[in-house]
């Protein structure tokens, strides 16, 4: 499966969720939103939400300041 992760190629062996590419890609933050093919996926589907390859996803996670 190849898909464009935040505009970087990315291939993997088997179909992920997005809660499994979350994983992998280790993002530690529990502030991030994730858009897949323009369109907004929310958390609670996550979990079961399968990639398809050719997807389009970009991860934006939230970052303090002040």
């Amino acid at each position: 499966m190849n898909i464009l992760l935040n505009n970087q190629p990315k291939e993997f062996s088997e179909r992920l969720t997005i809660k499994e590419l979350i994983e992998k890609s280790n993002i530690k933050s529990k502030y991030y939103a994730v858009e897949i093919n323009r369109i907004l996926i929310p958390k609670s589907e996550h979990a079961k939400h399968l990639l398809r390859d050719g997807d389009k996803i970009e991860i934006i996670t939230a970052i303090g300041g002040g």
